[in-house]
């Protein structure tokens, strides 16, 4: 006797040892009564669809492996295109701070070039002044408060006298109209007119006869 799905009763009447024994079977296997249709189409057992199913999972697994990989790549190809592109912008900026400091000091060298030659147009009317001095023309008045305000406008911006009787002869910063010297060390002499520097940067020249 059979149940309603086809498979025998091991509990009827009649049954057949072998009968029961595929009866306990079936209910027994894990395998859906599809799988069973399809083996029992392709001719394979339950223990080779078992074997298969091992191997499904194990292609998965290797599978899963293999995105690890690529996602670890994937994130050793980011790292370095993080890297190259850090690189640059720190040579970037670094041409960048070199370029604002040239422009600093070159902004600063055409401030004081500039400054130089302003300075350098005042030195005639300081020499007239000089010479009114040595004339007693200073002594007193407005003429005198003028040539004041004058020396303390160059002094402000840094301006200074050389060129004194007896100082030592130095052809970088003094301008020899005669030279009067016997051998040894040449000092100056007669000074016919002044030198100025403004810090480091020479003015004019000094004109001496040198001794």
């Amino acid at each position: 006797m059979t149940r309603p799905d086809g498979t025998p009763d091991p509990g009827a009447p009649g049954a057949t040892d072998e009968e029961a024994y595929e009866a306990e079977f079936a209910e027994e296997s894990p395998v859906a009564p599809e799988a069973d249709a399809v083996a029992e189409g392709a001719g394979l057992t339950a223990d080779e669809i078992d074997v298969e199913g091992e191997l499904v999972d194990d292609a998965a697994d290797s599978a899963g492996a293999g995105g690890v990989g690529g996602d670890t790549a994937a994130d050793g190809g980011l790292q370095a295109q993080l890297d190259e592109r850090t690189a640059d912008l720190q040579r970037v900026s670094a041409e960048f701070a070199n370029y604002r400091r040239r422009m600093d000091r070159e902004r600063t060298a055409s401030i004081e070039q500039a400054k130089a030659k302003v300075l350098a147009e005042l030195l005639p009317v300081v020499d007239d002044l000089d010479r009114a001095r040595d004339h007693g023309d200073l002594a007193e008045g407005p003429l005198k408060a003028f040539a004041d305000k004058m020396v303390a406008l160059l002094a402000s911006q840094g301006v200074e006298q050389f060129g004194d009787e007896g100082d030592a002869f130095d052809p970088n910063v003094h301008e020899a109209v005669q030279d009067e010297s016997e051998g040894g060390e040449p000092v100056l002499g007669t000074v016919l007119r002044k030198g100025y520097r403004m810090g480091e940067r020479t003015l004019r020249t000094a004109m001496v006869i040198v001794r």
